[in-house]
């Protein structure tokens, strides 16, 4: 699964290159490893290799659970360039 940054119109999460180099910041859009799904960086952790994402879009209710994920599991390349939008479900 390719890191990918994404932009969503009108939407807060508006990263749209990639970072090879694993320079995330907060407010970033990626993809992680272990699932298809789009998450947005709320914070990184150089020091102990951790950053900690949600799910984005938002979820209706309740907003997204924010979770934990090494940056291990954040692919270091992208192999496409996007459109800086987000993809259709």
């Amino acid at each position: 699964m390719p890191n990918e940054l994404i932009t969503a119109p009108g939407q807060r999460c508006s990263a749209t290159v990639s970072h090879p180099s694993m320079d995330l910041h907060q407010g970033d859009c990626i993809r992680i490893d272990s699932s298809t799904d789009l998450f947005q960086v709320i914070g990184v952790d150089n020091a102990h290799n951790r950053c900690w994402v949600r799910r984005w879009p938002l979820q209706p209710k309740g907003g997204s659970r924010v979770f934990e994920v090494p940056l291990q599991q954040i692919p270091r390349e992208q192999s496409t360039t996007l459109s800086g939008r987000a993809p259709h479900r």
